[in-house]
Parts: C-alpha cells; sequence; structure tokens
C-alpha cells in the first residue's frame, strides 16, 4: 500500500479523523492562557496546571470503561457521547470566575475527550484502508494537527479573554458533533461485550505492561513542557500559542513523515528508544538554561519533533504488543499513561514555586530517561514488533514485484 493510498480513505474516516483534530486541540488549547489566567484569577502556577491534571485523571481512569460502554452501545453513540460530554465541559470552564470551577468542569472534559479518544483511534484502524500501521499514522496526524492548532487558536482567542479559547472548542466540537452524525454509518456493538476489568488483566502481557509504563513515564516529561514552560517563557498569550504551533506541527511532521522511515530503516524499539533519548537531552538542556528565553523556545519546538517519532511507534506497538482486542489494548495502554500526564503538571508548578524553576525540566528529562530502560527491560517480550515489520515489509516487497510483473 503506497502512501499516497494511505490518503485515499472513506468518508467516515475522515469524519472521526477531523473529530480527533478538534479533540486533541483541548490538550495544548489552555497551554497560553494558563498564565492570564493566574494572573486574573489570583492563582499560583500549581493551583493553574490543576487544569492538566483534573483533565488527565479522570481521562486515564475513565479509558477503563470506554471498552465496556463502546461493546454495549457501539462505537458511533459512544464517539457521539463523548463529543455531547466535552461541549457541556469546555463551555461550562469558560463560564467559571474562580480557578475550582474550572478545574471541576476540566475533568469533566477529560471523560469526555476519553470515551472520544479511545473510541476513534479503534474505529479508524478498523475502518481505515491499509496496513495497522498505516491506520496509525493517520490518527497520530489528526493527534499532531489538533495539538499543533491548540496552542494557536487557544492564543488567538486567548488576547481577546482566557474565557475564549474555551467556549472555541465549544463550538467546533459542535461541528464534529455535527460531522460525526452524519458521515460515520451506525455501529451496532459487535462480539461479546467487554468489562471494566479486561483493560487491566490485559496488562498482565508484559509487552504492553512495558509500553504502557514507558508511555506513563516520557508522558510525565511531555506534560512538564507543555504545562510548565508557559511560566519560565513569561510571554503573552499570542506568542506561547505560536511557540506552540511550532511544536505541534514539528509533531505533525515527524510523526507522518518522520517516524515510518526510522522504523523502516532501523525498527520500532531502537527508533524509540533515540527519540526518548533526545527528548530527555532537550529538557535537560531546558533545566540547565532554565533563564533563556531563545533556549526554551528552541527546546520546546524541537521536543515536538522527538515525540511525533515516538508517539507514533509507541500507539503502533500498543496495538501489537498483546494479543488483545485493539479497544482493549488502547483503554489499558492509556489508563496507565494519562497518570504520568495527570502528576506532572502540578509537580513541575510546585517544585518551580517552591524549589527551583530548573528543576521541574530535570524530574521530566529523569523520568524520559527511566522510560528508556524500561522499554528496554521489557525488549524480550517486544522484539515481534520488529519481526513482525519485516514480514510485512517483505509481502509489501512481494505484492509491488507481481503487480510489476503483470
Amino acid at each position: 500500500m503506497s502512501e499516497t493510498s494511505m490518503w485515499r480513505q472513506p468518508r467516515p474516516v475522515w469524519a472521526v479523523a477531523f473529530a480527533s483534530v478538534i479533540a486533541f486541540m483541548g490538550i495544548g488549547l489552555v497551554d497560553p492562557i494558563l498564565k492570564p489566567i493566574a494572573d486574573d484569577l489570583g492563582a499560583s502556577p500549581s493551583q493553574v496546571s490543576l487544569l492538566f491534571t483534573s483533565y488527565m485523571a479522570v481521562m486515564g481512569v475513565a479509558m477503563l470503561l470506554t471498552g465496556a460502554v463502546s461493546s454495549r452501545i457501539g462505537a458511533k453513540r459512544t464517539l457521539l457521547a463523548g463529543l455531547a460530554i466535552i461541549i457541556v465541559g469546555s463551555a461550562l470552564a469558560g463560564t467559571q470566575d474562580g480557578v475550582t470551577g474550572i478545574v471541576i468542569f476540566r475533568a469533566v472534559w477529560g471523560l469526555g475527550n476519553a470515551l472520544f479518544v479511545a473510541t476513534a483511534l479503534a474505529t479508524i484502524v478498523r475502518s481505515a484502508r491499509g496496513s495497522t500501521a498505516q491506520a496509525i499514522i493517520l490518527f497520530e496526524a489528526a493527534l499532531g494537527v489538533g495539538i499543533a492548532t491548540g496552542p494557536l487558536i487557544g492564543g488567538l482567542l486567548g488576547e481577546l479573554s482566557w474565557r475564549g479559547p474555551f467556549f472555541g472548542v465549544a463550538g467546533l466540537m459542535v461541528l464534529a458533533l455535527v460531522l460525526t452524525t452524519f458521515m460515520l454509518p451506525a455501529t451496532p456493538p459487535e462480539g461479546k461485550p467487554t468489562s471494566l476489568a479486561d483493560p487491566i488483566r490485559a496488562l498482565r502481557h508484559r509487552g504492553l505492561l512495558h509500553v504502557a509504563l514507558t508511555a506513563m513515564l516520557y508522558n510525565f516529561g511531555f506534560f512538564t513542557l507543555l504545562a510548565f514552560t508557559p511560566f519560565p517563557l513569561g510571554l503573552g498569550a499570542i506568542q506561547i500559542g505560536l511557540i506552540f504551533f511550532g511544536w505541534g506541527a514539528m509533531l505533525a511532521f515527524s510523526s507522518v513523515f518522520v517516524a515510518p522511515r526510522l522504523q523502516h530503516r532501523f525498527g520500532s524499539l531502537r527508533s524509540i528508544y533515540g527519540a526518548m533519548a533526545a527528548f530527555a537531552v532537550i529538557l535537560a538542556s531546558m533545566g540547565i538554561f532554565t533563564s533563556s528565553k531563545p533556549v526554551l523556545i528552541v527546546g520546546v519546538v524541537l521536543a515536538g519533533f522527538a515525540l511525533g517519532i515516538n508517539n507514533t511507534l509507541i500507539t503502533e506497538s500498543v496495538m501489537k504488543a498483546a494479543p488483545v482486542e485493539r479497544g482493549v489494548a488502547s483503554a489499558a495502554y492509556s489508563f496507565v499513561r494519562f497518570s504520568g500526564g495527570a502528576v506532572a503538571p502540578w509537580l513541575a508548578g510546585k517544585l518551580g514555586e517552591e524549589v527551583s524553576p530548573h528543576l521541574p525540566f530535570w524530574v521530566g528529562a529523569g523520568a524520559v530517561a527511566l522510560a528508556i530502560v524500561v522499554l528496554y527491560a521489557g525488549r524480550s517480550s517486544l522484539a515481534h514488533l520488529d519481526r513482525e515489520e519485516s514480514v510485512e515489509e517483505e509481502r509489501l516487497d512481494e505484492a509491488m514485484a507481481l503487480s510489476l510483473t503483470d
């Protein structure tokens, strides 16, 4: 299957991909307005960072529900329920006059995102033409575009008011809800309904557990970068939005165009080691030169390049790491990895306030370095990833040779 044909997908796939773009805007959307919210509401960095913590914590726990829900009501209804909850959560967050209220409704938003994201990944993998790897690249492309445009929209609307980005997401989600309603065909429940315990049981597979723990640790570094960097930068909403737009653009580019080439040349595991090592070095450099705005800006943008490679290859590894249904694997993996994203923002804010603004970046770098150790420790249970890649490449080569002969 060529790269060109990878982009020739049925309309339902594009509908879910578009909705995914908007859903992923929510991750970076609040980044440019963290400091304005803190200034306007008299909150500390650690208090404001709870916007990330509540969102990620609820999203992680709710991931355990996604398989049980979608296996009973079908993928389409689960997607629509998730979108509707996001609309309510984001709109009500924009009406609050205190940090506590925003944090609560960001948690509601996280519940909707959990229902949507895990189901969207499984839907795209199941419905897309081409291989699983190509379907995941499409999903990661949607993630990258959403993460890139989220800070930009957040910065533009945040210049008017910190409430603007919340209402903006609610409006975009209404559009995504309409498109999903009319473009995605009915998807009745398939197979045996899954239980809440199935994702936990899936973590008994060492390969899936090691990949999930790896993702949890590198997400610790990821959300340290995302939630804490705006404070030492000390710039306005639009400037922060543009910086993180560059970060997201690099993430989208590397996830779609660079990750597959590195995987083809070096294999999945070695490519993941390299991407995480690069990210750890970037965070350590930001820890050394925290007072230098140019270093922080370059570090943010370069981190996007490393994270794009890592996200694509880790997500593909999850789908192949254990002999369980894709929805169950996605839920188990997301439950573990988002716990890192929940703790990191609050801890980074506390360390930056009470100890040193350098320390959060060093802790993030240490977490990413530990992620490399965890993945290496589980290499024997993940060796089949690169073997499957080699077999798939051989089959593609044979198919191309046959088509040329014909």
